[in-house]
């Protein structure tokens, strides 16, 4: 797997695998929290379904939804099938008139189990994450008018959240549970060599060092492992070899994400960074 994790991070990934429980992640933002999931699928050699959660998802976008237009073709090809009206009903709400989404989808599978990314969960809304409990309890869908589907393959699951909202302890007790926090200069730099091999060590150094201090600083937004890298290969791409004033003021834009962070470390000086 194409990841960087300690043991107990491996334990929590294990016993996901073992157990078939949910996984849930947390951390702040761009830790590599979804990156589990893509590193997974590439292990297991298995789909991977992501849901994006966002403020307002509902059933219709997450689980299933009618094709309506079908539907009423349907019907019309029916008018003269002689056929009663509860097997009409019946045949206008089967399974070819469904549209799967990602949570439907995922307990659909004819092939082996799918990992399934529930991403961001605490920007949906607490009725939506009411809904999950099934699905992560019993690995079923209920659907008013077909019934209970239950799970094909048991999908390797996946949450993520960034801490916006507190989650529920139904959601929390029904999962594995791992906190993901920015990692040690040690740790960020391996993460950083596996994905950018070709970096040198000098930068590379240079490149975490100056992260961590930015770290510290109170930043509205603050560097995620995944901006070390953008940076860091935006450096690489510009032909430096080692962070100089130059190279720091013209490359703050792939590291810090809004316009007073950029103005509160160029206020501070590069002195204050590249010592």
């Amino acid at each position: 797997m194409q990841y960087v994790l300690d043991e107990e991070f491996a334990t929590s990934i294990f016993l996901m695998l073992k157990l078939r429980k949910p996984l849930l992640l947390e951390g702040p933002p761009g830790v590599g929290k979804t990156e589990v999931a893509l590193a997974l699928s590439h292990l297991l050699d298995t789909k991977l379904i992501r849901l994006q959660c966002y403020e307002g998802l509902d059933i219709n976008s997450a689980v299933y939804e009618w094709n309506y237009q079908k539907q009423l073709l349907g019907i019309k090809l029916q008018e003269e099938s002689g056929l009663s009206v509860e097997q009409k009903e019946k045949h206008i709400f089967g399974s070819e008139y469904l549209l799967r989404r990602p949570l439907l989808e995922s307990i659909t599978q004819e092939l082996g189990s799918p990992v399934l990314l529930i991403d961001e969960l605490d920007r949906s809304d607490e009725e939506f994450e009411a809904f999950l409990l099934e699905l992560l309890s019993a690995f079923q869908i209920s659907i008013p008018e077909i019934g209970t589907i239950k799970a094909k393959h048991k999908p390797f699951v996946i949450l993520t959240s960034n801490r916006t909202r507190e989650l529920s302890d139904a959601l929390k007790r029904r999962c594995l549970y791992h906190w993901i926090d920015y990692p040690d200069l040690e740790k960020e730099m391996q993460i950083v060599r596996k994905r950018l091999p070709g970096i040198e060590n000098k930068l590379l150094e240079q490149v975490v060092r100056t992260v961590h201090q930015f770290r510290f600083r109170k930043l509205a937004k603050t560097p995620g492992v995944s901006e070390t890298i953008d940076w860091a290969e935006s450096l690489m791409a510009l032909g430096y070899r080692e962070i100089n004033q130059a190279a720091l003021e013209k490359t703050l834009g792939s590291i810090l994400k809004t316009n007073e962070d950029i103005t509160l470390i160029r206020a501070e000086g590069p002195d204050a960074f590249l010592a």
